[in-house]
């Protein structure tokens, strides 16, 4: 395991992280399961553990908090606040109101005393971005969190919450967690640049494109029942059918078709070579996998050592860009 400075900060991160929204998820794994998933990846040697309070309602932290107790001084633990948490007005958000409780319920559920590394899990629109800076430093300056990071922002938020962290005297951001993939890289136009210009390092999520780089789904052919895309598209909740469909295009499944010929002619599985892709890439400073079982998480960590030769990574760049 190879580890990397986080943003413009001191704290040290290994390049593979271990991301928890399928624990205790339905069609995820159970606590058994996850434990065993835990495990493996601390002894690999991966620290960073990312988690957040609208996982399984709870219950991701929860496992998560278990499952690390008596070694969580080996643990860069990661959560984030903002989805709801109640039918309240003020059961979600960025608010002071809100971020004050969420912290403390974080902190509950995870059976520690302070949290390495707070994440705003989206942008607010309803609060001032100066009232949430000023909330997350004085959870710095109080010493229940270490530093703080945000996902899923804009460049231009990015840059609003860096200036109010200096207007208040505050806390700066030190990481973004945006999506990135060989089917998903927006974030390559404006926010890398801006995350490297105002000192944020980036744990990607979704390296594998909800699934699609991994070989399991074909242009024509439903989703099968048993895959994630499969139960999205089968879902009661419309969110949920889009946001498969979003992945499933043509061009999405194009891609994958050239993610697997690479990987073929490697001898490798395709999310291997999806994995090495992202790790490669000299803006990322940590991949984050999502495994529901413990051979996933295994062949997850074995993509993340793979060194593409120099063509192939090349064409995948290309076709991709």
């Amino acid at each position: 395991m190879e580890y990397a400075t986080l943003g413009r900060s001191g704290l040290r991160v290994s390049t593979a992280g271990l991301g928890t929204m399928n624990f205790g998820a339905p069609g995820g794994c159970g606590e058994t399961e996850a434990t065993r998933i835990v495990d493996a990846f601390l002894e690999a040697g991966g620290n960073v553990i990312d988690t957040a309070d609208a996982y399984t309602g709870g219950e991701a932290e929860r496992i998560v908090g278990r499952a690390v107790r008596g070694r969580r001084d080996e643990v860069v633990l990661a959560t984030k606040a903002f989805l709801p948490q109640g039918s309240g007005p003020n059961d979600r958000g960025l608010s002071r109101a809100h971020l004050t409780r969420a912290l403390e319920d974080s902190l509950r559920r995870l059976g520690t005393d302070h949290i390495d590394l707070y994440q705003c899990h989206h942008w607010d629109d309803s609060t001032p971005i100066e009232e949430t800076m000023a909330t997350l430093d004085g959870f710095v300056r109080s010493g229940k969190v270490r530093y703080i990071g945000c996902s899923n922002f804009t460049a231009a938020q990015i840059v609003e919450a860096q200036w109010a962290a200096q207007r208040v005297g505050g806390t700066p951001f030190v990481s973004l967690q945006p999506e990135y993939s060989l089917v998903a890289r927006g974030i390559e136009a404006e926010i890398l640049p801006v995350c490297l210009r105002h000192g944020l390092g980036t744990l990607v999520w979704s390296p594998l494109g909800g699934g699609v780089l991994s070989g399991r789904y074909r242009s024509g052919e439903t989703p099968g029942a048993d895959t994630r895309l499969g139960r999205l598209m089968a879902s009661p909740i419309p969110a949920a059918r889009t946001w498969a469909e979003g992945f499933l295009t043509e061009s999405n499944l194009a891609i994958a078709g050239h993610v697997a010929d690479a990987a073929a002619e490697l001898g490798v599985a395709p999310a291997a070579v999806a994995l090495a892709w992202v790790r490669s890439r000299p803006e990322v400073t940590s991949v984050i996998v999502g495994p529901r079982t413990l051979d996933q998480l295994r062949g997850n960590l074995a993509g993340l050592e793979l060194v593409l030769p120099s063509d192939v990574a090349a064409h995948l760049d290309e076709i991709s860009r």
